[in-house]
């Protein structure tokens, strides 16, 4: 008892060393189960509503960076299914190759100095999970194009709020393989390895794995760090991701990730108020990587939605569709048939 206390009060001294900050909290968690069954799971927790409808993109989409006549150009390479964020972002997403991109907001990010007629093309910041899933089909892929830094990530301010957009993002690839990208004092950091199968959306990415350290010596069936915030999401993600079931069954190992989601959500109109980075979950995503099914279950509807990828069109030329959740919309189970033809709504830029 005397030893469980001693190490209880060093817990506690330990987590109020990381800084509080004024930020949206999200967890993201990939499961790396037997027989490369491979899911990526999230929780979309921000301080007010942030409607989402999910969206088929077909290949051979022409995009540019949408931030002036300086912007980046591409054509999609591979299909999407992605979440958006108020149809102006896409905030989540699994193309045909079963690369997963997620934003999580990460308040010290700091971007390049952009200017629109200077020599540095850019890409906003709404595209830039989107451009990875049009490019790459793996993380390894990502990574070698993303470091040669060829194009500068644009922010600003989200329409109609306060909030200056400040993301981090992570990709995770039908092999398990992980990395997260960071914008800190203006520079690119990359965190690349299979292993960072965990993280939140603050601390930056480097003291979020000083966390995990001190935790690991601790038995997390004897105490778990309980409250919403996101040191504490972490420790409790990164033990439950590799307590639960380890099985290639995909209706276990979907539901299992599922509840080590919904463990490290806010609950619905919880606030802080002198904790302003605790934002209530508005939705959760599991991604199944290889069988290439994608789930989503916002916290406002009793039911989970699924879209299997592979009875999606992603040819050239194919319609882009879209299937409408921002208004409360219930569908039961696989939901592809549900899609409508749309016209693609249009990132957020300059």
């Amino acid at each position: 008892m005397r030893l469980l206390k001693s190490t209880l009060i060093s817990s506690l001294i330990a987590l109020s060393l990381v800084p509080l900050s004024q930020t949206h909290a999200c967890t993201r968690v990939v499961y790396q189960g037997p027989e490369n069954n491979i899911l990526t799971g999230r929780s979309m927790d921000f301080s007010i509503e942030i409607p989402a409808n999910l969206w088929v993109f077909p290949r051979g989409m022409s995009r540019n960076g949408e931030v002036g006549k300086n912007s980046i150009e591409w054509t999609s390479r591979y299909g999407s299914l992605v979440t958006s964020s108020w149809d102006i972002a896409t905030t989540d997403g699994m193309n045909e190759k079963g690369l997963v991109a997620n934003l999580l907001w990460l308040v010290e990010s700091q971007y390049p100095a952009f200017e629109k007629d200077g020599d540095q093309p850019g890409l906003t910041i709404a595209a830039w999970a989107q451009y990875a899933l049009d490019n790459f089909a793996t993380v390894n892929e990502a990574v070698s194009a993303l470091a040669k830094e060829e194009f500068a990530v644009v922010t600003d301010f989200i329409p109609g709020t306060d909030k200056f957009t400040t993301v981090h993002l992570s990709l995770s690839d039908a092999t398990g393989d992980n990395a997260i990208f960071e914008y800190i004092e203006g520079k690119l950091v990359i965190h690349h390895n299979r292993n960072y199968n965990v993280m939140t959306n603050d601390p930056v990415f480097e003291q979020q794995l000083a966390i995990k350290g001190y935790w690991e010596n601790i038995p997390g069936t004897i105490m778990l760090p309980g409250s919403n915030r996101a040191s504490d999401r972490f420790v409790r993600a990164s033990y439950y991701v590799n307590a639960i079931p380890q099985t290639t069954d995909p209706q276990i190992s979907v539901a299992s990730l599922f509840s080590v989601i919904r463990n490290v959500s806010v609950p619905y109109g919880i606030s802080t108020p002198d904790q302003p980075h605790i934002s209530n979950t508005r939705w959760r995503v599991v991604a199944d990587q290889n069988r290439l099914v994608y789930y989503y279950e916002s916290v406002l509807t009793p039911n989970t939605v699924w879209v299997d990828l592979n009875k999606l069109d992603f040819s050239p030329n194919a319609s882009v569709k879209k299937l409408a959740l921002d208004a409360g919309q219930i569908y039961a189970g696989e939901s592809s048939k549900h899609f409508k033809a749309s016209k693609p709504f249009v990132f957020q830029g300059l």
